[in-house]
């Protein structure tokens, strides 16, 4: 089995483009936030709410829960068909779970760069502020935080992906044609 995992900023797109990307592929696609919620009974912004320790456990225990069954569950583990999991936008920020992501040689991660211009007026679209941008001044702190992860996932990432200006789909053919080079 194939993992392909999604990572970027809030709203860059992992999820639109994580669903076309396995449906080119034929494959499965979990999005890390709504296993996280399964898993817990709790949205990743409330439990972010109870303490960043507190949301980051659940994300890396949740990481930690779908590649164990990537390759335990015998049906999956034989499957040559790739699993897509859109991650959070702040998965860089958790060890732990960025751990589990670099000891598995069967990961291929993927960034989706968007500049921190676009990330910003997709959040302001997308209505209410994030818990850790609830500050003086959130797009100084979302502008500062943007740049300082996406250095991050440009040095994590097996690929990055320019993502400003285009569709899902777009972007997932664009995977599809770089995966054939790995």
């Amino acid at each position: 089995m194939r993992l392909i995992v999604l990572v970027g900023p809030k709203h860059s797109g992992k999820t639109s483009a994580g669903k076309e990307l396995a449906s080119l592929l034929s494959g499965s696609f979990v999005d890390l936030d709504d296993y996280i919620t399964q898993r817990s009974g709790k949205s990743p912004r409330a439990l972010y709410i109870e303490g960043p320790e507190v949301f980051k456990k659940a994300e890396a225990g949740a990481l930690a829960a779908l590649l164990e069954a990537a390759f335990s569950e015998p049906e999956m583990a034989k499957s040559s068909l790739p699993l897509v999991i859109a991650s959070g936008g702040g998965l860089i920020d958790n060890p732990d779970a960025l751990s589990f992501l670099e000891k598995n040689t069967a990961v291929t991660s993927v960034f989706l760069d968007i500049s921190a211009q676009t990330a910003w007026e997709r959040i302001k679209r997308d209505g209410e502020l994030p818990p850790f941008l609830k500050t003086e001044n959130p797009e100084k702190t979302h502008r500062s935080l943007h740049e300082r992860r996406a250095a991050a996932y440009r040095q994590f990432a097996s690929l990055v992906i320019k993502a400003d200006g285009k569709s899902p789909h777009e972007i997932a053919r664009e995977i599809t044609d770089r995966l054939r080079g790995i």
